[in-house]
């Protein structure tokens, strides 16, 4: 009796060794493909081809570089134009405005691109100088302001533009572009 006691005992022991071992081994095999399908995956790198500074985004706020950056860029792209882009010009500016000011944006756009439309007047815009309020999400461009007509020169004045941001979750977006003209605006 006890023999048999000790046989049934010794062959569920085997069982049990058997279903750890297949354990074990499956275990393995999936821990080797995961491996192998971690390392065979494309890597992806961000590269910052203009700024010699890095660069991060938080949920706790905008940096002072990133702000910068962002502003300069559309500035850039904002007050260089000439009639033969108008459309893709509205449509980058667009691209980066808040929703909540999309449509007053557009509007003012719009305006500006029945104005220029068919017409030969083009802008170019060099920045000398900028401010940057990260807190509030203000920046200021200044700069000499070209309008050309053909390729004639017809006005060179100096401007200061004041930009409007909001940031939400990681994303910022422009809520309010002008232009600062009077002199104690331009102290602020």
């Amino acid at each position: 009796m006890l023999a048999d006691i000790a046989h049934q005992r010794g062959q569920a022991l085997l069982r049990q060794r058997r279903l750890l071992l297949i354990a074990l081994a499956s275990s393995f095999l999936v821990n080797v493909g995961g491996l192998l399908a971690l390392s065979s995956k494309d890597r992806e790198v961000i590269l910052q081809p203009i700024t010699t500074r890095p660069l991060s985004i938080t949920s706790s706020g905008v940096s002072a570089d990133y702000l910068e950056l962002v502003t300069r860029d559309v500035a850039l792209l904002l007050l260089n134009r000439s009639p033969a882009g108008l459309d893709y010009w509205m449509e980058q500016i667009l691209k980066v405005a808040h929703p909540a000011a999309y449509g007053t944006l557009r509007a003012e756009l719009v305006k500006i691109v029945t104005e220029q439309r068919g017409s030969d007047l083009a802008q170019a815009f060099m920045i000398t100088g900028m401010t940057i309020d990260p807190k509030r999400l203000v920046s200021e461009v200044e700069g000499e302001l070209k309008t050309f007509v053909g390729g004639q020169v017809i006005a060179s004045e100096r401007k200061r533009f004041r930009f409007g941001w909001r940031y939400t979750g990681l994303n910022l977006a422009l809520t309010s572009f002008a232009l600062v003209s009077k002199p104690e605006d331009l102290s602020k």
